[in-house]
């Protein structure tokens, strides 16, 4: 059931009790549970933060506090699921769900005893109620069954029998559409700032993690540039409310959100200019920068810009203070001539006190690097932590260390994106491309993770776009796979699916293709993950589950 008014149907409502807080392994999830946090502390909720990256986790924490709490909030988890035929909670167990992936499943948003759907709708449509469910079903089976004793040829029990097979096929057809491809709805962390701001409970630091949630979707390319800009809209104006003050009228140490545009360079403030476009998604597939060609065009730029090459290697706070002021419009002037038109986007920056300024986009790679670090000794819920910890604005430390991690895990993409495109190891399948990392590669460690394995399928195909001489690519979808390092069970590998680049719309049908092609080969796959196109598959099975695929999508 969808809620209408969150601030009386869910926040007043659970005033009091003790919750338990089920947060997704992601950046928007963990932002959302800490504006969530601030608004429990303010008014003493008793609450339990239990992190959860796959259906298993989701199962287990509620087995292990259903008994202790009545009321369960999902964030960015959950939603896509029947939760009642997968859990089967108590009746008198309550679930608000505010999850961004879509689409949501038809029970939980027709079930108005146990569910409460935080999330609004956009412009998806859902079936309606009795298109996908009969409240007369019990009474046809009766019916069917007075049917077979009166005998076969009962013309009016052939006739029910007709209709209910005519529906059943429509609801079936109903169904798959609605559920063939998975996509993301709104930011989770800008919902749960709305609400903090209708109980005039909001701060910076709240419209902060709203900020960095919204433009995590931006960079993991889940959200479409027209939302990202109306949302962006409304962030404005609360940064404006916020930070209305003169600068010289605030403290020195407060807290001060700007909107500015923002260059589309990876954490370009603290690292060196060239190391910065060498590693980030945009400039490097646009100016192949892999290449000796791509290299040299680099250094062309940099000298039309009239930067000089030595000032660019060097880490940008050591930069010439003028250069660094005047690098944003220099690349804008030079950016049509060199293909770098969506360079710039609007974005927001954060200052505090006398410390360096972070762009959201810094705030987004640093913490997605922590949150799925390489470090063996960090367990998942030590990553999850880590990520909580760096969204304190007083904690600029573990924001840091983040930053340092993000560099090797881009520094990691590249070489293996540069690895695919020079032993040719990108292969077309007929209706899609796919790609494997090598078992023993050193980086595999870094890529046996979800979301650096999604950034490392988005470089790896607008990388082999950018140099391919067959137009049919852009069209064409690919399919990653990489050994499963981190998984205690050994022989497995992970499996992750993206659409084409024309396809301006981040809808993904891989998802519902993965889970057919895995039914139809008996292959041993675990479809564990909330983000359904990627999936765990043993080695043994890969060879059959991808002529499967072939076969499902020609």
């Amino acid at each position: 059931m969808f809620l209408s008014d969150a601030r009386t149907q869910f926040y007043d409502l659970i005033k009091g009790k003790r919750i338990l807080l089920l947060v997704h392994f992601d950046i928007d999830g963990i932002c959302a549970s800490k504006i969530l946090q601030s608004l429990f502390r303010s008014d003493l909720i008793l609450y339990t933060v239990v992190p959860v990256q796959t259906r298993t986790d989701l199962i287990n924490a509620v087995q292990q506090h259903s008994e202790q709490v009545k009321h369960i909030v999902l964030i960015n988890c959950g939603g896509c699921v029947d939760l009642v035929d997968l859990l089967h909670p108590p009746e008198d167990l309550i679930f608000f769900v505010a999850d961004n992936h879509r689409p949501l499943d038809i029970c939980n948003i027709y079930n108005a005893e146990q569910i409460r759907i935080l999330t609004k709708l956009g412009d998806e449509e859902v079936p309606a109620f009795a298109d996908v469910f009969r409240e007369d079903e019990s009474d046809d089976d009766e019916s069917d069954e007075e049917g077979e004793k009166r005998g076969r040829f009962d013309e009016e029990a052939l006739e029910k029998r007709r209709a209910r097979r005519h529906w059943e096929q429509q609801r079936h057809k109903i169904i798959f559409d609605y559920t063939q491809f998975s996509y993301y709805g709104s930011s989770t962390a800008t919902l749960m700032f709305d609400l903090a701001w209708k109980l005039s409970k909001d701060s910076n630091e709240l419209l902060w993690w709203a900020i960095v949630g919204e433009t995590e979707l931006l960079m993991s390319e889940r959200t479409e540039q027209d939302k990202y800009l109306l949302v962006t809209a409304t962030l404005q104006n609360h940064v404006s409310r916020l930070n209305h003050k003169a600068q010289d009228e605030q403290p020195l140490d407060c807290l001060r959100i700007t909107f500015e545009k923002e260059l589309q360079l990876a954490l370009y403030r603290h690292w060196s200019l060239v190391e910065s476009m060498r590693h980030s998604l945009y400039p490097a597939t646009t100016l192949r920068l892999w290449t000796l060609k791509g290299e040299k065009k680099l250094h062309e730029l940099l000298a039309e810009m009239g930067l000089p090459l030595a000032q660019c290697k060097q880490k940008y706070c050591g930069m010439d203070v003028s250069l660094r002021n005047e690098l944003q419009s220099l690349l804008e002037s030079k950016a049509e001539k060199y293909g770098l038109n969506n360079l710039l986007f609007a974005s927001f920056s954060l200052s505090h006190g006398f410390r360096s300024k972070f762009s959201a986009l810094d705030y987004v790679y640093a913490t997605s690097a922590l949150l799925e670090t390489a470090e063996k000794e960090k367990t998942a819920t030590d990553a999850f932590l880590d990520v909580a910890d760096s969204l304190i604005i007083s904690k600029l430390v573990v924001l840091e260390k983040g930053i340092e991690s993000s560099k090797q895990q881009l520094e990691a993409i590249y070489r293996q994106v540069q690895t695919f495109l020079d032993m040719n190891q990108v292969i077309s399948a007929g209706p899609f491309l796919y790609a494997t990392v090598i078992e023993g590669t050193p980086d595999a460690r870094f890529f046996a993770a979800p979301q650096c394995l999604s950034l490392l399928a988005r470089f790896t195909l607008k990388a082999h776009v950018a140099i391919s001489r067959s137009k049919k690519s852009r069209s064409l979808p690919l399919i990653i796979t990489t050994p499963d390092v981190r998984s205690s069970e050994s022989n497995t590998c992970l499996v992750c699916g993206i659409p084409p680049t024309s396809e301006d719309s981040p809808r993904n049908f891989f998802g519902k293709a993965f889970e057919q092609a895995a039914d139809k080969t008996g292959s041993k796959a675990e479809l564990e993950f909330f983000d359904t196109n990627i999936i765990r598959l043993s080695v043994d099975d890969r060879s059959k589950f991808f002529d499967a695929l072939i076969s499902l999508l020609c």
